[in-house]
């Protein structure tokens, strides 16, 4: 016997403590936000629906897909209801959440995307595009006018097509500059260091190329009414699967087509700049900060910095998963070895290095959570650009040993070769298999690949390169040397 479907009127068959914090029904469409993936779902959504619950205040959230027009339609069919099941080492927990309002796709539903960011009650935009939604230019920082994309927004004209995140903020956001709306801000919940500003970045950076006669006084406004806080987002949230679904359905007696899962730990850091009414996420344990550098850094150094590592390392020994890598010998050695190399490159003021290495550990351990290394691995051109090079070029221009860093760049490298049985998504993934076309020495081709990803200055270090190419014959034949 098949199950209902959840959606509001079967919330009733549901237990009352898996049910949401707040009725739904209550909420208004307070906030938008870009990106309908399962992170946004287990993260900040949950802070918000339980903000609104401890408040009163009716803060909803319309979250907007940019492409994934299936899973609008499923969350409309849920009457934009899911599950979220928290993965605990001693056991699972399962509760529906409530604070998404509405659900639109970026391309059709264009006309209601930009009447939501002119609308006076929309005080909070939020964005989870990942690195690459951000079309950066790898030697400016700023947007990469040539991206195609990008260039395709730009020649649109007024109200023609916009197929960037970007490009529709920015038209939302000069529209409601135009039409004398109150302040709003916008805030990234992306990996990246100083995540605001690069926002602020690239969406001045479009405003400035585009064929607006106006766009100098939309710029002159912007810049008294719209503020982008930077903020650090931790939680770690596997991709859905169909195991997961089964789960959830079976711990609420209801059929849920879009459940998410994640560890129970949670963090939100959030630069106290706000230019507009915010939900009170603190009453959550959000944290609000002067400045959130210390926090951010020691994130993606640490956390994503493990992470990226794991999921290269692991893949090379035949691994599938975090927790199998931490299952091996070499897993938590990792952790603690590339920590405390890189503790050195962290500002003060932020966690204590050791002891958050000691708590990525018995994150990483926990034996519920599936994490798939693929799922971590992918795009790392862009992902290693912030989580490892950094702090590479840091150690290095100080003379300090870095070799946690060259072994997690060698399981990099080891997995751009074209003929890997493990190659990873990439929007790199054919200059980087181009570097291993012609025959070369492997610290050439380490030369080569280091290029490819926007770093020449660390691709002139011999001794690095030659220390990286040393690594790979180990991880060819499935070995990972500490």
């Amino acid at each position: 016997m098949s199950l209902p479907a959840l959606n509001r009127a079967t919330l009733s068959r549901i237990e009352p403590g898996q049910r949401p914090t707040v009725d739904p029904a209550e909420l208004r469409p307070r906030i938008v936000h870009f990106g309908l993936g399962a992170f946004h779902r287990a993260h900040q959504a949950v802070y918000t629906e339980n903000a609104a619950a401890r408040s009163g205040e009716p803060w909803g959230i319309t979250a907007v897909a940019p492409r994934s027009a299936g899973t609008v339609r499923a969350l409309r069919d849920q009457d934009c209801l899911y599950s979220l099941t928290e993965h605990r080492p001693g056991g699972s927990v399962c509760r529906v959440v409530g604070a998404v309002v509405g659900a639109l796709t970026m391309g059709p539903d264009a006309g209601a995307v930009d009447a939501l960011l002119t609308d006076p009650d929309v005080t909070v935009v939020t964005l989870t595009v990942t690195e690459k939604g951000y079309h950066r230019s790898p030697s400016t920082g700023g947007l990469d006018l040539s991206a195609a994309p990008v260039a395709a927004d730009l020649a649109a004209g007024p109200g023609g097509p916009l197929s960037t995140v970007v490009g529709r903020l920015a038209a939302g956001l000069a529209a409601r500059t135009r039409a004398g709306a109150p302040p709003v801000s916008v805030v990234s919940c992306d990996n990246m260091a100083g995540n605001g500003g690069v926002l602020g970045r690239v969406v001045r950076d479009f405003v400035r190329a585009s064929p607006w006669p106006d766009r100098d006084e939309v710029l002159d406004r912007m810049a008294g009414t719209v503020a982008f806080p930077a903020t650090v987002v931790d939680r770690i949230v596997p991709a859905a699967g169909a195991a997961g679904l089964t789960t959830a359905s079976a711990a609420l007696g209801v059929h849920d087509a879009l459940a998410v899962a994640g560890e129970p730990y949670r963090q939100w850091v959030l630069e106290d700049t706000f230019a507009a009414p915010r939900p009170p996420w603190e009453r959550d344990g959000a944290l609000l900060v002067p400045d959130v550098t210390p926090y951010q850094l020691t994130k993606l150094r640490l956390l994503n910095g493990s992470h990226s590592a794991l999921a290269h390392l692991g893949l090379a020994a035949g691994c599938v998963t975090i927790a199998d890598t931490m299952a091996t010998e070499w897993g938590e050695s990792t952790v603690r070895a590339l920590c405390a190399e890189v503790a050195a490159t962290l500002p003060a003021g932020g966690p204590d290095p050791g002891a958050y290495a000691h708590d990525l550990v018995v994150r990483f351990r926990n034996p519920a959570m599936h994490h798939l290394l693929r799922q971590i691995g992918s795009d790392s051109s862009l992902k290693i650009a912030e989580r490892w090079l950094p702090a590479l070029r840091e150690l290095r221009g100080r003379g300090a040993g870095t070799p946690a860093l060259e072994l997690a760049l060698a399981a990099w490298a080891h997995g751009t070769r074209p003929d890997t049985a493990t190659a990873l998504t990439d929007p790199a993934a054919d200059a980087l298999a181009a570097c291993w076309s012609a025959p070369a020495r492997p610290a050439e081709t380490v030369r080569a690949l280091l290029s490819a990803v926007g770093a020449p200055d660390l691709a002139g270090d011999d001794a690095l390169t030659t220390a990286v190419a040393g690594r790979l014959p180990a991880l060819r034949a499935g070995r990972v040397e500490i």
